[in-house]
């Protein structure tokens, strides 16, 4: 019996691990997960970059699996704010927030914005590592801007109030197949996922 090689994914957000699953099938390995293989251990994302986070996470818990590692940092980034919350947007109202309180917080901060000024952007950057710490970065972003109330129910994070404006929709009113096709996190993940077939030869 030929056995598939693994990837672990270096997350434990479970919006994440659905959307990699869908983003990343049809490519010839066995998707894993920490859980899956009983580590426990959280990387602190200490880093100045999406870059420097994704890669500390690939690297770091590809050295603790011995399995190649796919991890990946994004954020939201308002114009209105100077690029903010960027890489602090899981942390930009506090600690332990939910995403319906991180979105009433951003939302606050933009009270008195002009239309024009509430463009923003996600962004995602993607590290693969190796056991032996080589690592492949890939990145992607998608344009909208921010609305002036959360709407739909689908997705996490900043999604309810993220507007995407080709498609008239919140992020979280897209369903699943919607998002991947134009999200920062499925253009990332388009060109990973080449790289990974491509790797196998």
């Amino acid at each position: 019996m030929i056995t598939r090689p693994r990837l672990l994914l270096a997350t434990t957000n479970k919006g994440k691990i659905r959307e990699y699953r869908v983003l990343l099938s049809g490519i010839p390995y066995e998707i894993l997960t920490p859980a899956d293989c009983g580590i426990t251990a959280e990387v602190k994302e200490d880093g100045e970059t999406y870059e420097q986070n994704a890669l500390l996470k690939a690297t770091t818990m590809a050295s603790l699996s011995c399995l190649l590692t796919l991890a990946d940092d994004s954020g939201i980034e308002v114009e209105a704010l100077g690029g903010e919350p960027g890489i602090k947007s899981a942390r930009y109202a506090g600690e332990n927030k939910t995403d319906a309180e991180r979105n009433s917080f951003l939302l606050a901060k933009l009270k008195a914005a002009p239309d024009i000024r509430r463009n923003a952007q996600f962004r995602c950057v993607i590290a693969i590592a190796e056991p032996n710490a080589k690592v492949e970065v890939f990145s992607g972003a998608c344009q909208g801007f921010i609305a002036d109330e959360p709407k739909g129910t689908h997705g996490h994070g900043y999604d309810p109030i993220f507007y995407v404006p080709q498609l008239k929709k919140t992020m979280a009113e897209l369903t699943l197949e919607e998002k991947n096709r134009i999200s920062h996190r499925a253009r990332a993940a388009e060109k990973a996922k080449e790289w990974l077939i491509n790797r196998m030869g």
